[in-house]
């Protein structure tokens, strides 16, 4: 093994062709990665190239993390070019061209689950446009009006007279529409709303996807990296004497952090140490001595916190309203907030239900692939490979680092081992960066994955409990919430708990702040993944106290609410609902709003005498208005799903003397194959109506709720915080 560049990649390959199959080479940046990122035919405009042979190379601006968008952005524009699916080919948008070009293809930012629902409109406005010049190219060639050229699945035909687009491209490319066409209504569609395998999964089953780890470049180097071990704390000072005669050493660079308080995409203060391989970086590294001043986060512990959450949710809390001054989404108006408490407070008794406090803790995002970077600083020309979800943004942050101009600065997409909102949320581009124009030679920057952890921009604690009043039907007259969440982004303590869809006459929603050093950023569904779990155990307990079916109860509470109830209905025809299954098993149900779309999700749990939970079975309905592609969606569904149950069933960071203790998969566990329920099923409700939701996260916040109600329907206790792995039944 005296191969120092062999990798696990490296042996499958060399396995599969001593075995008799086919070796397929790495894709390494070079010639043939820049050719990759450019179509070579004509381009229409900057979404789409047309080669000769009717090949048709669709941008994608959108990063690919695992959530379908390198199939999902050539999809749209097809369906409006109408082009033979197998004739598309999918290419990066090139970073550089985007950012000096005054956002040439609008936004490069992939997160919320917007690919889709807000960017359709001017991405299918670039496949119709490109049609219509097609069209009008072809016209004036036949000397024929553009209203009898037919274009149609890659063909252009007026009478017997007919042609490829690529016949017509070069010429289409010079055209200027008076008026740009409308794009297409739901209902006129032929390719978008069918299953269509996504681009990305040969390459990434084949070995031939490229991630920042895969990147060589001639010369370069290797660096391990860390930032002080608790948040906001900074370098004192580091020994390089100590370690430099370690085998592969070559040198000591310091982060310099310019913010006392950095944002989640800020350079943190830290030291990084370069060697000839990133073994040897880390080893030295570990090795060197360093001093920290560790900061006020020293004394800070999530206990501490809990505790101040605790004393906190005891007393009234701050009012919150919604964006237009109400009590919350679709509440009735007019009613003085102020007089809620008293309402609650004046309740008779046997009328009066007073809610325990929940909890969910920190958490990691835990990407399958830790933060890395390949960064190339010349004097003339930056190049970088990045963990990113917005290469524009990541372009500028590097120009900012460095201080260059961004028109010598070139970003490379690549693909993610999993985003989850961590590629908003990093600087190691950054630190790469640094490093490089530090040393003058290309260097790829990896993180540890107790960097990862340690330095992750967390998922935020929530503390969450109520007060309700109900009325002779058992329904609630009055509700006060109080949630207690972290300082930094309160809105997270808000989103779907002020905003409710549950139609209570008199509503106050009340927050508080504990203090945090913890960076804290988006995480999948950020905000309702946490209070999800809070507000549907609520809408259990309020509806046991009334009497009420958990399922009626919701039907009941949300009455005209067209979306919601189309999911609540789904769930009751198809789902076999019972709250009476009787021998330790239970049925659990939770309704979560998460980016515009309603997510349902049904539990089956089985409870075991020695309190071991088993999930049988997970069922979903959902409802995001439209699906572009079934397939994907139902693949977004699954994989949220067993995203939230990790943090559900394993998750927690442990935050000691103001760092993160369990910063690796020994203390920081994942689902394995084997806890993965054994059923989970799809069920797309959607209302075709005009509106379009997000795909990548809503299936996520409602899991958890779910599971916990089932629990509760299973054993008769509630589970009122996560880990389920670490709770008593």
């Amino acid at each position: 093994m005296k191969d120092h560049n062999f990798t696990r990649r490296n042996f499958l390959q060399v396995a599969m062709t001593a075995a008799g199959g086919l070796a397929i080479g790495v894709h390494m940046p070079g010639a043939a990665f820049a050719e990759s990122h450019a179509g070579a035919g004509a381009e229409i405009n900057a979404w789409l190239t047309i080669d000769p042979d009717n090949i048709v190379s669709i941008v994608t601006p959108q990063t690919e993390m695992g959530q379908g968008a390198f199939t999902a952005v050539p999809m749209m524009v097809a369906e409006e070019l109408d082009i033979p699916w197998e004739n598309v080919r999918r290419v990066y948008a090139d970073a550089n061209r985007h950012v000096n070009n005054d956002n040439l293809y609008v936004t490069t930012s992939t997160g919320g689950s917007r690919t889709v629902a807000s960017r359709h409109p001017y991405m299918m406005q670039a496949g119709a446009s490109a049609r219509e010049r097609l069209r009008k190219a072809a016209a004036d060639r036949w000397g024929v009006a553009i209203e009898e050229v037919v274009a149609k699945q890659g063909m252009l035909s007026a009478g017997d007279q007919s042609g490829t687009y690529g016949d017509f491209a070069a010429d289409a490319a010079q055209v200027t529409l008076e008026e740009e066409p409308a794009i297409k209504e739901y209902g006129d569609w032929w390719l978008l709303g069918t299953d269509i395998k996504r681009l990305d999964v040969d390459l990434k089953t084949n070995g031939t996807a490229t991630y920042p780890m895969d990147v060589i470049l001639d010369g370069m180097v290797h660096a391990a990296v860390a930032s002080c071990p608790v948040p906001e704390g900074k370098l004192l000072s580091y020994d390089f004497e100590a370690i430099k005669d370690m085998p592969g050493v070559i040198a000591a660079v310091e982060m310099k952090q310019t913010k006392d308080v950095p944002a989640f995409t800020d350079m943190r203060s830290g030291v990084a140490v370069v060697a000839e391989s990133w073994y040897q970086a880390k080893n030295a590294l570990a090795a060197m001595p360093v001093e920290w001043d560790l900061g006020r986060g020293a004394s800070i512990s999530f206990e501490s916190q809990t505790a101040e959450a605790m004393s906190l949710i005891s007393k009234p809390g701050m009012l919150v309203l919604d964006e237009d001054g109400n009590i919350g989404k679709g509440q009735e108006t007019g009613v003085n907030q102020d007089a809620v408490p008293g309402m609650i407070e004046a309740a008779a008794e046997d009328k009066l239900v007073v809610g325990e406090v929940y909890s969910r803790p920190f958490e990691a995002h835990a990407t399958m692939m830790p933060p890395c970077a390949v960064a190339d600083v010349k004097d003339d020309r930056v190049d970088i490979w990045t963990f990113t979800q917005d290469i524009g943004r990541s372009l500028n942050e590097v120009a900012d680092e460095i201080g260059r101009d961004t028109e010598n600065v070139h970003l490379h997409q690549t693909f993610l081992g999993g985003g989850f909102g961590g590629g908003y949320n990093m600087f190691v581009h950054r630190q790469a960066a640094a490093i490089s124009a530090e040393i003058g030679r290309p260097v790829k920057l990896i993180w540890s994955r107790e960097e990862d952890v340690a330095q992750d921009s967390q998922r935020p604690p929530v503390w969450g409990t109520y007060k309700a009043v109900l009325g002779d039907d058992g329904l609630p007259t009055a509700l006060v919430t109080h949630f207690v969440g972290e300082e930094k982004m309160p809105a997270f303590s808000q989103r779907g708990v002020a905003n409710m869809h549950y139609q209570v006459p008199n509503r106050r929603h009340e927050y508080s702040a504990v203090q945090s050093h913890i960076p804290i950023g988006y995480h999948r569904a950020p905000g309702a993944n946490s209070n999800g779990f809070i507000v549907e155990q609520m809408a259990d307990e309020l509806a046991h106290a009334g009497g009420w079916d958990p399922l009626e109860w919701r039907l009941k509470m949300t009455e005209g609410n067209e979306p919601w109830q189309r999911v609540l209905t789904a769930m009751k025809e198809k789902s076999g609902w019972t709250t009476d299954l009787g021998n330790g098993r239970g049925m659990g149900c939770a309704v979560v709003d998460s980016h515009g779309t309603y997510a349902g999700c049904v539990a089956t749990v089985e409870v075991s005498r020695r309190g071991e939970i088993y999930i049988d079975k997970l069922q979903y309905f959902i409802n995001s208005g439209y699906v572009i592609n079934p397939l994907n969606a139902r693949e977004q569904a699954e994989s949220s799903a067993i995203w939230e149950l990790t943090h559900a069933f394993f998750g927690g960071l442990d935050i000691r003397e103001g760092r993160v203790v369990n910063t690796n998969f020994d203390s920081y566990t994942m689902m394995s194959m084997p806890d993965t329920p054994p059923e989970i099923e799809i069920h797309l409700e959607n209302s075709n109506d005009q509106w379009w939701g997000g795909l990548g996260e809503p299936a996520g916040p409602p899991t958890p709720p779910a599971v916990a109600n089932a629990i509760f329907h299973a054993t008769g206790t509630r589970v009122r915080t996560t880990p389920f792995a670490k709770v008593s039944l």
